[in-house]
């Protein structure tokens, strides 16, 4: 079924197509229909009606216009003009045969660019004719036709500027004589075999001839105008004209005021070189105010990459034209490479500054307060305009008042665009005409020998102040543009009725005063005003509503006048041509010859008061096309993609492309990205819109496709480049805000230069919103490129952290969590603007965890080779600061490490202040490892891989038991078959000696004894190792159990126990959400499935955290598993005695191993130096406990090491000897050492027995009457060496 029409458009209305991209570009290029011309789209055919006999100066203009439209294609032809001879091959000798045909077809190339060249030819020729034979009607003694008009001036201005344009690009173009004389060649050896060859031999001489000669065309139009008769009071008027356009500002657009600067010295050239006197010129002109023009325009914008000098054209000329050459004040004018940087002249009696004048740097204030205080006053009238607009009734004059104001902002906006546009024109043709003469060392590439002439006037040219000023003011245009191009059809209504009021005021108030008063008298004058009200006059305006002219009558005598309505009809192309010819008539009287300018009083018997209002007035007609064209005007005034081409350079440096570094759109888009001014960042992509304006010249105006797609290839290898250092610029920033906010404050409070490590903040939001930038028009989603990009610089960074984590030691992970803590809060930062992957996500994948049975990780795959290739064989334990430190012995593992990878200073912390301070922190973790690398592994890892690597581990700890039960064998049978205890009768020494004797059989198994040290004490620290695991996991349950408690309805007990707060029922989350989804079904105003959903959740998240609760003890878990593996070698390790009593002298258990092996190394210890004791640490006592400990053996080494029976004596002799005679001098370090690793067991078996009591597996108590008591329950204590009786008590 169809749907109806309105209530399509009424469901399409409801559809906002509004979205929160700000406006950081210029306005895009659309296809627009015009209201109004600067240029009348019927030819002034409408001219004729209002018989004003100006039907031959129409005519005139008409052609005039056409010819400069066919002469600005000509200029484009020339000016993108490219040597042919660089593309052609060269046979090598083998083909010379070939010869001939290469010659034909090389013709053939050629013959269609040089008959372009004769198209030029040609058409000069042509256009100098037509152009001299129109300015010869004008210098006839009798006046036969009217004009020439205010239009028909600025038509003559036109093409004669195309002229000078052309003859310059002729010129300057080098690679058009080389052409041709390969053309000629070719013709030469091709011609050979026509038989009529003479006519296009002449037309190449004639060619060769023009192509040759320097302003050429000058020369052919000069001969022209004086041909017939001298064209001497047309140059002057022309003269004139553009003096006083110059003085007054009639030429309000730049274009219009570059056309006038180009053709001044011309014409003076030419009315200099008359056959008459030249000193009539300079009554009706001041020498010295064509000195200072020409003083103060020392370059004039010509085209992008070329400029035009007057003092330069006149001294050239000279040489051309006798006459003229004996014009010395003009001849010695400074060239603009002449001039000095600094040099200051007089010019209207105040002094300037040749750099201050083209510099943009030293107005960019100003400009920018102009922007700021245009934009307020516009985006008022425009608020002011839609007030009216939504208000009924309102009053006239109110009314006419917003529209007036509306009117003058739109004069405005033109007029700033105009001169800042012009501004850019006039420091781009600055700078090329001062190139840079020596750039900096630091500044040239490491590539180029020596810079070219391109880089010198571009590339070197300008300062970062200038290129910083550039941006501003390219933005600042592109800007206003924007604004006032969207505000098209808002203002166009009341635009066009101020224009109608405008005319109307003046024709129906103003002239008819003047008809009354001034003219009443003089007819001549009379029927010209009178001509003037019947062209423009609108009477119909003048019937209103009787309410309307009663309001306007109300004003009594104020309103004398005539009144009209205003309506939004704008006067046309040919009205605004014959009022100006008829306001010149009526100042001029038609006489070219008349002395002063167009509105001087000089001569003229019109009062100064009515000549003022004729001068306004005209000088508003001006304008009135203008701004009819407004879409055009916008488009025209706010173009900058001159600033892109470089044709001439091009070919003076004979390369096919500069690189990006040396285009002036790239190095103002780089420049903001590598300054990072806060203030520049948000316009960034306004120098793209160079881009955009180049190739729309390049399409629309030089027509020319090999150009857009050279500005297409730069702009899509800029735009990469581009988003890659945005992104670069983005991570960076927000990288430090990270790392900035993740600093100790204390830290920062306590230095005095923490100001250093604070990072100013940069705005990047209006580029975060970027969907649509408008790029040669494409549109381009600029917020999905950066995410992409940001997502592959996560990646990269979290990549390179492990892979620089993979280079470094185990204790290196407190950095790395630490690094992984910077990204991670940076990508918050982000995610706040940016739709990024999670960061676990990143993570897993950099982690290849990714998999849901993956339980490994690459981190825990790394911890665990780490562990094994360098911690547990090189690091030892100081179980007094709970941490391994690396052993100062040379290591037994040797370790073969790749080098440390290098990056950015962004993949650390962002800046080096940071990545300084951080490195400082890590440094701090990096000679140990104890507590804060293993919170750093619990946080790295996570409960998924955690298990994993706890499980590696202690596979490695009963792989190692295996690896010594052999060893462990041959040294219990090498012990002797019978040892005793020590006696008390030869004190420490004698004891010293029977152990020596009993240990004797090892000496030659040093190696073994080595083996088993190394392998109890990797498997004592990997027990210390869970040990330390096992208290940050506790202290991670306890902090979550807090969280967790009140959710889960868990409450402190009167004893300390944690109880439940409701016994049998559910906790108060999963009873709230159950509540609220009861609360649901009894109200179907809430969503049925939400809480439904919610309490569902709520009570898997009870089961969840209630079973974490109850989890068990990672050390415990340890124990249990190192008992199991022990279990395999008890029968061998631990034999039960035959008689059931304990075995003292001929038991070969491994308590009697270890404490052979205790003693052996606490003796070697104490004869080398202290430090040395380090070499194995405190992990040896950690293991042999603990394998004593689980086999129940700890009592029995307790009563029987060596080292405490040593001790006993130590101590029984103490007390029994005065210490000057005591035996045991010598041994006091051995003893000292004794007493540390006694201390130490002691510590480690009370830990033992309070973590793991051995109530289920088989051990032994010894009574005090040495009776053994088996399988028996015994109290967690401290050592039973301590309880037992001591000799002497």
């Amino acid at each position: 079924m169809a749907v109806p029409v309105e209530e399509a458009i009424a469901a399409l209305s409801t559809f906002s197509l509004e979205d929160d991209q700000l406006e950081i570009q210029g306005a895009a290029f659309c296809v627009t229909t015009e209201r109004g011309a600067t240029i009348s789209p019927i030819e002034y055919s409408d001219v004729s009606a209002y018989r004003l006999s100006l039907s031959e100066d129409t005519k005139a203009i008409n052609q005039l216009n056409y010819l400069a439209r066919e002469g600005k294609e000509m200029c484009s032809v020339l000016y993108t003009y490219r040597s042919c001879v660089k593309a052609l091959p060269q046979l090598p000798d083998s083909m010379k045969h070939s010869q001939a045909d290469l010659y034909l077809e090389t013709y053939q190339v050629l013959d269609l660019e040089m008959g372009r060249l004769r198209e030029i030819q040609h058409w000069q020729a042509s256009a100098a004719s037509k152009l001299a034979a129109d300015m010869q009607r004008f210098s006839r003694p009798e006046r036969r036709l009217n004009g020439p008009t205010v239009t028909h001036l600025w038509s003559i201005l036109k093409l004669l500027d195309v002229l000078v344009q052309l003859d310059h690009l002729k010129n300057g173009k080098a690679s058009i004589p080389n052409d041709f004389s390969w053309y000629k060649r070719t013709f030469t050896q091709v011609s050979m075999q026509w038989q009529d060859s003479d006519t296009i031999r002449e037309e190449l001489d004639d060619l060769q001839i023009f192509l040759s000669t320097r302003w050429a065309i000058l020369l052919n139009l000069h001969a022209e105008m004086f041909r017939v008769n001298n064209v001497d009071d047309i140059l002057q008027v022309l003269i004139v004209f553009a003096v006083e356009s110059l003085d007054l500002n009639f030429a309000l657009l730049f274009p219009e005021r570059h056309i006038l600067l180009r053709v001044l010295p011309v014409l003076v050239v030419l009315a200099a070189s008359s056959e008459k006197d030249s000193e009539s010129l300079y009554k009706r002109v001041k020498l010295n105010k064509l000195i200072g023009i020409f003083k103060k325009e020392p370059v004039i914008p010509s085209f992008p990459d070329l400029h035009l000098s007057p003092a330069s054209m006149l001294k050239e000329l000279a040489t051309f034209f006798p006459r003229f050459s004996t014009q010395n004040r003009l001849l010695t004018l400074p060239s603009p490479h002449e001039l000095p940087l600094r040099e200051q002249i007089v010019v209207n009696l105040t002094r300037f500054t040749y750099q201050r004048e083209f510099s943009v740097v030293h107005s960019i204030g100003t400009i920018r307060a102009e922007h700021d205080d245009f934009t307020i006053r516009f985006a008022s009238a425009l608020n002011q305009l839609a007030l009216l607009r939504s208000l009924d009734g309102t009053d006239m004059e109110w009314a006419r008042e917003v529209k007036g104001n509306v009117y003058d902002m739109v004069v405005e906006g033109f007029q700033l665009l105009s001169r800042w546009t012009a501004r850019i024109w006039n420091q781009s043709a600055w700078k090329f005409s001062r190139p840079c003469k020596d750039p900096d060392a630091a500044d040239l590439s490491e590539t180029a020998a020596s810079p070219s002439d391109y880089e010198k006037v571009v590339r070197y040219n300008y300062s970062a102040d200038e290129i910083k000023a550039l941006v501003e003011l390219v933005s600042c245009i592109k800007g206003i543009g924007s604004l006032m191009q969207k505000s098209d059809t808002l203002v166009a209504d009341s635009v066009w009725e101020t224009l109608h009021s405008e005319v109307q005021d003046f024709v129906q108030n103003t002239l008819a005063t003047m008809k009354q008063t001034t003219f009443k008298k003089k007819r001549d004058i009379s029927r010209i005003l009178s001509d003037m009200c019947t062209l423009s006059a609108d009477w119909m305006a003048n019937s209103k509503p009787e309410s309307e002219m009663q309001a306007l009558q109300q004003g009594g005598e104020e309103n004398k006048g005539n009144i009209f309505y205003p309506r939004p009809v704008a006067p046309t192309t040919a009205q605004v041509h014959c009022l100006q010819f008829l306001i010149h008539e009526v100042v001029s009287g038609g006489n070219l010859r008349k002395p002063g300018g167009l509105f001087s009083n000089t001569g003229s018997e019109i009062p100064t008061s009515d000549l003022k209002h004729l001068e306004t007035f005209f000088y508003k007609l001006g304008f009135f096309l203008h701004i009819l064209d407004y879409t055009a005007t916008i488009t025209n005034l706010t173009d900058v993609g001159f600033l892109w081409f470089r044709e001439f350079y091009l070919e003076s440096s004979r390369v096919i492309q500069f690189p990006i570094e040396c285009s002036l759109p790239w190095m103002l888009v780089d420049h903001v990205l590598e300054s990072e001014d806060g203030g520049l960042l948000e316009s960034v992509l306004m120098p793209f819109e160079i881009y955009n304006d180049a190739a729309q010249n390049a399409l629309v105006v030089l027509k020319q496709r090999f150009l857009y797609d050279e500005i297409e290839a730069e702009v899509d290898n800029c735009f990469d480049i581009f988003v890659s250092k945005l992104c670069d610029v983005i991570f960076t920033h927000y990288k430090c805000r990270a790392a900035s906010e993740l600093l100790d404050p204390s830290f920062l409070f306590a230095i005095d230069t923490g100001e250093k490590f604070s990072v100013q903040p940069l705005r990047f939001t209006a580029l975060f919103k970027m969907t649509r930038v408008k790029l040669l028009g494409r549109t381009v989603n600029l917020r999905s490129l950066i995410s992409e990009r940001i997502n592959k610089i996560f990646r990269d960074n979290i990549e390179f952290l492990f892979d620089r984590f993979e280079c470094q030691d185990l204790c290196a992970i407190v950095e790395l969590e630490k690094l992984i803590q910077v990204v991670q809060l940076s990508h918050e930062l982000l995610s706040k603007d940016l739709a990024l992957d999670s960061f676990s996500l990143l993570l897993s994948e950099i982690q290849e965890n990714v998999s849901l049975v993956s339980y490994s990780s690459r981190l825990a795959s790394q911890i665990w080779t780490e562990m094994q290739n360098d911690f547990l064989p090189n690091y030892i334990l100081c179980n007094t600061t709970q941490r391994f430190v690396r052993s100062l012995r040379v290591s037994f593992v040797p370790i073969q490490k790749p080098s440390v990878p290098h990056a950015k200073p962004n993949f650390y912390c962002g800046t080096q202040a940071l990545n300084s301070a951080y490195q400082s922190f890590a440094r701090l973790y990096s000679a140990y490892f104890g507590m804060p690398h293993m919170r750093s592994i619990i946080i790295l890892l996570g409960s998924r891989s955690l298990p994993w690597l706890i499980r590696a581990l202690l596979d490695h700890v009963s792989n190692k038991i295996a690896t010594l039960e052999p060893i462990v064998t041959v040294l219990q049978e090498a012990l002797p078959k019978s040892i005793g205890l020590l006696p008390f009768d030869n004190g420490v020494a004698g004891c010293m000696r029977i152990i020596q004797e009993n240990l004797n059989c090892w000496q030659s198994r040093s190696e073994l004894k080595a083996e088993v040290l190394r392998g109890i004490k990797e498997i004592g620290s990997v027990l210390y190792w869970m040990s330390l695991l096992d208290i940050v996991l506790r202290e991670a349950g306890t902090n979550q159990f807090m969280q967790i408690a009140p959710w889960l309805g868990f409450v402190p007990g009167t004893d300390g126990q944690v109880i439940q707060f409701q016994e049998g029922g559910d906790s108060p989350i999963v009873n709230l959400f159950k509540s609220l989804a009861s609360l649901d079904v009894s109200n179907h105003s809430f969503l049925n499935s939400s809480f439904k959903i919610l309490s569902r959740q709520a009570e898997a998240a009870d089961l969840l955290y209630k079973s974490n609760m109850n989890a068990g003890s990672v050390l415990e878990y340890s124990l249990a598993f190192t008992s199991a593996a022990l279990d395999k070698y008890c029968s061998k390790w631990s034999v039960i005695p035959r008689s059931g009593f304990v075995d003292i002298t001929t038991s070969k258990d491994f308590y009697r191993i270890y404490s052979g092996l205790q003693i052996e190394y606490l003796e070697e210890a104490s004869r080398v130096q202290p430090n040395q004791y380090g070499s194995l640490g405190d992990s040896v006592s950690w293991g042999g406990c603990t394998i004593m400990y689980l086999l129940g053996q700890h009592l029995h080494f307790e009563l029987f090491d060596f080292s405490h029976q040593v001790l006993n004596v130590a101590e029984v002799e103490t007390a029994s000897i005065s210490p000057t005679h005591k035996n045991s001098q010598g041994h006091e370090g051995l003893i000292e050492a004794m007493r540390k690793a006694r201390r130490l067991n002691s510590h480690v078996f009370s830990m033992l027995k309070a973590r793991c009591p051995l109530e289920d597996k088989q051990a032994c108590a010894i009574r005090q009457n040495g009776m053994p008591v088996h399988r028996i329950k015994f109290q967690n204590t401290v050592s039973a060496f301590d309880t037992l009786p001591q000799k002497g008590t």
